[in-house]
């Protein structure tokens, strides 16, 4: 089983930054999956930054969540100096 999520950022260009229970940070772009219908509330950028680390995961209002594997496995790595920036 891969790390699950415990906090995240959301921003304006649809990016999380996602730390997890490992200790790794990772980036994941959600753009490619807005054009799937039940993320389709997140294209308004307020909906979206109203994102949460719940449950090893991050959710939304609505019940809306994302799997944490493909959170994980897809974010890429990001480096303590690339945070401060």
């Amino acid at each position: 089983m891969n790390p699950r999520i415990t906090a995240v950022i959301a921003h304006d260009d649809y990016a999380l930054l996602l730390t997890f229970t490992n200790g790794e940070i990772r980036l994941f772009d959600m753009a490619p999956y807005l054009g799937y219908p039940a993320f389709e509330p997140l294209r308004q950028v307020a909906f979206f930054k109203l994102a949460r680390a719940s449950h090893g995961t991050v959710t939304w209002p609505k019940e809306i969540d994302f799997d944490p594997d493909t959170l994980y496995l897809e974010g890429k790595p990001v480096k303590l100096e690339e945070q401060a920036a």
